[in-house]
């Protein structure tokens, strides 16, 4: 006898046997989730246990073990600052970071809106005049570039770390903002013009508002980077009065050095702090400028 398939006892039966296959298809999935989430979990256990050993405690317990009392940790948290000075390296850090990553943001913003509103003779090529020094390893810069900071008197100079920072972190900013740019209309600023806005006016007015987002986005990742930064830092800025945050921490390394693992581990956790509060607060923005798009 044929089966009529319009019969609802058919339908249903055929709709939980695909139900059962996917539920134990599922089951496999399980433990690798759970072996990559505990993989990923380690290292934070492993800091958050640390933090609150003593060095003793440290060297004589496992690695892995939770600690006897979570006092330590302000002890740690005085050493990490007080021996690597972590305030004024901070400082530094922020004042490169922030003041860096804006105007190398704002000068590829700029470049950005002349290469596609003002219709530039050979916008391409300078485009990729200034892309190009982003194809080329960093380190190849390092000994042409402390021959002329030593020759300028730049070395271990507040003014000669901006200068390095604002200039390596153009082109990827003018990339991105490039083709940002190129999909507002062309209407916006033409309408401006008529009315008599000036090419300042527009480019303040018109494009900015509609590019908060990559600009944004841009800034924070041009800040991350520049926070994290340990080889110019180290090569051209390692005297104490302007040296980065990561040069300070790697003062608490080395053959030299007398602090424990628990000290480096909680200096480490204080000089992720900023660059952790600013993708919070600035997380609608960032994930906005991803798109690569208009806000």
């Amino acid at each position: 006898m044929a089966v009529d398939i319009t019969d609802q006892n058919f339908i249903n039966a055929l709709i939980e046997k695909e139900r059962r296959a996917q539920k134990s298809g599922g089951r496999w999935l399980v433990v690798p989730i759970i072996a990559l989430t505990v993989a990923y979990l380690t290292p934070f256990y492993y800091l958050f246990v640390t933090i609150f050993k003593t060095t003793e405690e440290y060297a004589t317990s496992g690695v892995l073990d939770l600690p006897n009392s979570l006092a330590p940790i302000v002890d740690n948290v005085v050493q990490a600052w007080t021996l690597a000075n972590l305030g004024e390296a901070a400082i530094n850090s922020l004042t490169y970071a922030g003041i860096g990553a804006a105007l190398a943001v704002a000068f590829a913003a700029a470049a950005a809106y002349g290469m596609t509103r003002l219709k530039l003779i050979g916008a391409n090529g300078w485009f990729m005049l200034i892309f190009t020094g982003t194809l080329f390893p960093f380190q190849m810069y390092l000994v042409p570039l402390l021959f002329g900071y030593q020759r300028l008197g730049l070395v271990n100079s507040w003014l000669g770390m901006l200068l390095i920072y604002v200039a390596i972190c153009i082109p990827f900013p003018l990339l991105v903002l490039r083709n940002s740019f190129s999909g507002i209309t062309h209407e916006v600023d033409e309408a401006a013009r008529i009315e008599g806005a000036s090419e300042w006016r527009v480019f303040i007015s018109m494009i900015i508002p509609n590019a908060t987002g990559p600009l944004i986005a841009l800034f924070l990742l041009q800040f991350t980077f520049i926070w994290n930064d340990l080889l110019f830092s180290s090569i051209l800025a390692n005297g104490i009065e302007v040296r980065s945050i990561m040069v300070a921490l790697q003062s608490l390394q080395g053959t030299y050095s007398t602090t424990g693992p628990n000290v480096v581990i909680t200096a480490t956790l204080i000089s992720s702090i900023p660059t952790v509060l600013m993708f919070i607060v600035l997380r609608r923005y960032f994930m906005a400028g991803l798109q690569l798009g208009s806000k």
